[in-house]
């Protein structure tokens, strides 16, 4: 079928914040450190406990959770984000996206080719994509759910760059 690279046993969803969905004062947030994301994951999972896998994409323009979990954890979730980012949960629903199973794993491709960025196909999101996996993996909370969504996504990223001129022309917001 449509969704070939989506295991139907998984359950993901994203919840993101994005330049399209939240204005810049309310994205910074939710803005985390490199050095801030070991310990965020393990509050997220000590405080929700059915939530097993979990990884944060944090950039200057999205900060994006991917859980490995079925639909009835996103409240729980987003409950626990905003008390994070210090506001109320419908505030961050009203600027947020909620992405689950295919959508969830179709957006991570996007994000990985760099066809969500605010500059099309701008080359760092993928290596921010790749440590945000990385700490996932030192933090304990990659199960192979989601090892198996990003490894995908890596592999998407590449096939659209080597088969498309995205990416070929270095283009500044500026430009």
């Amino acid at each position: 079928g449509k969704c070939r690279f989506y295991n139907r046993s998984m359950s993901v969803f994203a919840l993101g914040l994005t330049h399209t969905t939240a204005p810049i004062d309310l994205r910074g947030r939710f803005a985390f450190s490199p050095e801030q994301l070991a310990g965020t994951l393990h509050a997220l999972r000590a405080r929700l406990q059915r939530i097993s896998e979990v990884a944060i994409v944090s950039t200057c323009n999205r900060t994006e959770l991917y859980v490995g979990g079925d639909a009835s954890l996103v409240a729980p979730t987003v409950d626990w984000l905003a008390g994070v980012g210090g506001v109320e949960s419908q505030t961050l629903r009203h600027h947020s996206s909620v992405l689950a199973g295919c959508s969830a794993a179709r957006h991570a491709f996007r994000v990985a080719s760099g066809l969500d960025s605010m500059v099309l196909g701008e080359p760092q999101i993928l290596g921010q994509l790749k440590q945000a996996v990385r700490e996932a993996d030192i933090a304990g909370t990659l199960g192979t759910t989601l090892q198996q969504m990003f490894q995908r996504s890596f592999a998407v990223a590449k096939e659209v760059r080597s088969s498309t001129d995205i990416g070929s022309h270095s283009i500044s917001m500026a430009a």
